[in-house]
């Protein structure tokens, strides 16, 4: 999970930070460079852009994968950035290959990279859970086919256990990050260059009441379900200590203003998370000028001190709507609006059992009933997070919860290929195992 983005991306998934492929925002009616009079104008905004209201019908994924050259291994080199975007073709990011295209796969998944070099496919958005995997495994082996031309492998690993970090892209964005997570140790680089994650996407509610029980349970389940599909327990240059999910624990160690939102505190997710999002620190500003370099923020300034006009020394205007709008790029909660709710808070799974836990946010999604019953089976591990990447299922109440939710999810899967490979998840979690020790229960290497 690391962090591309542009503006014009932000109706799309996202990862790290990135944000292409799938539900679509609503956006409020400002001009491209309005600035905004109040506070209250600005979070007026920001519950419109990123709760979009409508009937939850599309779910999208986000797949990234470390890369090597040379050897299916992760102690392989990581590939050149010049190579990569000759595999790639019309299929290369811009953020590689200036020119590019950037056009979808024959599914509709869109390639982006992340600052070490990991691999991402961003998928469309799709009306059923079965559609997308469907199309999203196919991408996945066009993407391997496109990449083995020039003898680069794609690893499923959601942490990389041999190689130190090593940033590929010299964005100013990424320079930026860099900058502002140096002085916490390792865990802003390793993160940035050193994990990957597996993404869902969902429509965030029909009104304001669905909106707030669909992000109460994506919250609510989300200790259990990191635990159920942790599998990244070594992660090179991370300090000393026993994860069950190291790339969950380079999150959980950066800014905590920026990854946890104090969500137990808001009745409603809506305003909550709009003042929430003014009141995190800026991770960087761009200029108004192209081609300048430095992108730095002023020291612990946040949005809304810009705003106000604290910061008209330092950065020389006032926010625009297009500056708020990257703003809500760099903030990364476990569960992100973006007019969707995107699941950040998942580990890349082994081959492609990617698909099982797409299923379960599908499934335990399917109806507010099944919602309702969710959020109470997941009620004894709320707000658990740092057990949940520590231990992972060796936590019982942990593992509890996580069987009780799978056993949910089998039980509304969409499809009996999803209620196959979610019975096989919770006889999994009920052994206390990760899912590297089963790979065969989703759809193969």
């Amino acid at each position: 999970m690391v962090v591309t983005t542009s503006p014009s991306e932000l109706p799309r998934v996202a990862g790290r930070g990135s944000v292409p492929g799938a539900v679509q925002t609503g956006r409020a009616e400002l001009g491209p460079g309005t600035e905004f009079s109040t506070r209250a104008a600005a979070e007026a905004y920001i519950g419109k852009v990123c709760f979009k209201q409508g009937p939850p019908m599309l779910i999208g994924a986000e797949l990234e994968w470390l890369t090597a050259q040379g050897e299916p291994s992760a102690s392989a080199p990581r590939p050149q950035l010049t190579v990569l975007a000759d595999a790639l073709g019309s299929y290369a990011p811009q953020s590689i290959s200036p020119d590019s295209p950037a056009d979808p796969l024959p599914g509709g998944s869109r390639v982006t990279l992340e600052p070490g070099g990991q691999i991402e496919l961003s998928s469309a958005p799709f009306g059923t859970a079965a559609e997308l995997c469907e199309r999203l495994l196919a991408d996945t082996g066009r993407l391997r086919e496109l990449l083995d031309t020039r003898d680069i492998h794609i690893i499923s690993a959601s942490a990389d256990p041999v190689r130190s970090p090593q940033r590929l892209l010299q964005l100013p964005r990424y320079r930026a990050m860099e900058s502002s997570f140096a002085g916490i140790g390792p865990f802003g680089a390793l993160m940035m260059c050193n994990t990957a994650a597996a993404q869902v996407s969902v429509d965030a509610g029909v009104d304001a009441a669905d909106i707030a029980a669909r992000w109460t349970a994506l919250y609510a389940i989300g200790p259990a379900l990191l635990a159920a599909f942790a599998c990244s327990p070594d992660l090179s240059g991370a300090p000393p200590g026993t994860w069950a999910s190291q790339r969950m624990r380079t999150w959980l160690r950066l800014d905590h203003l920026r990854t946890r939102p104090p969500v137990h505190d808001w009745s409603d997710p809506i305003t909550g998370y709009a003042r929430w999002a003014l009141d995190v620190p800026l991770l960087c500003v761009r200029p108004e000028s192209a081609g300048v370099a430095d992108w730095t923020a002023p020291p612990g300034a946040t949005f809304a001190d810009w705003l106000c006009g604290a910061l008209d020394e330092e950065i020389g205007r006032r926010p625009t709507r297009d500056d708020l709008d990257y703003h809500l790029t760099t903030v990364f909660p476990p569960v992100r609006a973006s007019g969707h709710l995107e699941v950040r808070y998942l580990d890349a799974q082994p081959g492609n059992t990617w698909t099982v836990p797409v299923h379960a946010i599908d499934a335990l999604l399917a109806t507010p009933a099944v919602v309702a019953e969710a959020t109470a089976l997941a009620g004894s591990t709320v707000g658990r997070w740092s057990e949940a990447a520590r231990y992972g299922l060796a936590d019982p109440e942990i593992r509890t919860a996580a069987v009780a939710l799978l056993e949910l999810a089998t039980a509304h899967a969409a499809t009996p290929v999803a209620a196959a490979e979610l019975a096989a998840a919770a006889a999994r979690c009920r052994q206390g195992h990760a899912p590297a020790a089963f790979p065969e229960s989703g759809g193969g290497a």
